[in-house]
C-alpha cells in the first residue's frame, strides 16, 4: 500500500553545536514523500523525501540566509535534500531500523534512521493516519559543509555533528482509505 507523507502533521528537524555552548536547532517547513508499504513483509518497504532546502528555519533570518548560501546548502544550485531508502530492517512490533541513500549539495551518503512505530489512527474524516518517529546523527563534513570559524577561546562556532529528527504522519490518500 502506498502511504502519502502528511506534511502538515509532520516535522523534519535538527540541531547542531554552536559556539561551543549551545544547540541552534531548526526545522524544514515544506517536504513531501510516500512510504510503499508491505503488510506482509514490511523488510519489504521503501521511503522516499524531497526537502525543500529553501524552508529552512532556526528562528534567525540572517542565519538562514547564511545556511542557504554556498557555505552550507547552495540552495541556488542545490535546492532539494531526498533520502531515498535501500532496505528496512525490523528491529520488533515498534522499532526498525531505514537505512538509505541521504543526498545533500549533490554529495549522497548512506544513512541509518533508527525508527519508533507510534501507532496507526482512523481520523473523524475517514482517512487512516498511521505515525512514526525517527532519528538519525551525521558529520555534516561528510556532505561537504565544511565552513567554520575558529573561536578565541577555543572551538569552533559549528560543530560538525548534526541531529536529525522526525517526526511523519504517513496517509492512506482518501481514495484508498475509504476503501480500507
Amino acid at each position: 500500500m502506498t502511504w502519502i507523507i502528511d506534511a502538515s502533521h509532520s516535522t523534519v528537524t535538527f540541531s547542531v553545536r554552536h559556539m561551543m555552548i549551545s544547540k541552534v536547532r531548526g526545522r524544514f517547513s515544506r517536504f513531501d514523500g510516500t512510504v510503499h508499504f508491505d503488510e506482509q513483509n514490511p523488510a519489504n518497504s521503501s521511503v522516499n523525501v524531497t526537502i525543500d532546502a529553501t524552508s529552512i528555519d532556526t528562528r534567525d533570518e540572517r542565519r538562514d540566509g547564511h545556511l542557504m548560501s554556498p557555505d552550507f546548502l547552495d540552495v541556488a544550485n542545490y535546492p532539494t535534500i531526498t533520502f531515498a531508502s535501500k532496505r528496512v530492517e525490523i528491529i520488533d512490533e515498534t522499532h526498525g531500523r531505514i537505512i538509505g541513500d541521504l543526498t545533500i549539495r549533490g554529495v549522497t551518503r548512506e544513512v541509518t534512521l533508527e525508527v519508533e512505530y507510534n501507532g496507526q489512527s482512523k481520523s473523524p474524516w475517514g482517512t487512516i493516519s498511521a505515525g512514526f518517529s525517527a532519528s538519525t546523527k551525521i558529520n555534516r563534513k561528510d556532505w561537504g559543509l565544511t565552513w567554520n570559524v575558529a573561536l578565541e577561546t577555543g572551538g569552533v562556532l559549528v560543530g560538525d555533528e548534526v541531529t536529525i529528527e522526525i517526526e511523519i504522519v504517513k496517509q492512506v490518500p482518501q481514495e484508498e482509505s475509504v476503501a480500507a
